[in-house]
């Protein structure tokens, strides 16, 4: 098992900046991928950025430019930090964790932290 706890939203103003933390701990395998996902009211969870432990990220096309995602290996930790925010970026942000165990992906979720700008 792999747990993920999250920190770092809140309320901000359209325009400014907020910093996301996901500390993964547990059963943990080198070869992974971690991530960010966003889920706003009525609406399906999407991904935002996600990045392998080789460093290569991807970006949801609405963030690129304004978001980044970055991880220190040895912490196993996941950052997103986003800039430039806008009230549509308004939802609840999830940490994954995602390995190969065996045979079968194992994909962990955090608790899902608020963000939200105003406008």
């Amino acid at each position: 098992q792999v747990q993920l706890v999250e920190s770092g939203g809140g309320l901000v103003q359209a325009g400014g900046s907020l910093r996301l933390s996901c500390a993964a701990s547990g059963r943990i395998f080198s070869i992974n991928v971690m991530g960010w996902y966003r889920q706003a009211p009525g609406k399906q969870r999407e991904s935002v950025a996600v990045m392998a432990n080789t460093g290569v990220p991807t970006y949801a096309d609405s963030v690129k430019g304004r978001f980044t995602i970055s991880r220190d290996n040895a912490k196993n930790t996941v950052y997103l930090q986003m800039n430039s925010l806008k009230p549509e970026d308004t939802a609840v942000y999830y940490c994954n964790h995602l390995q190969r165990d065996g045979n079968d992906d194992a994909q962990y979720w955090g608790q899902g932290t608020q963000v939200t700008v105003s406008s």
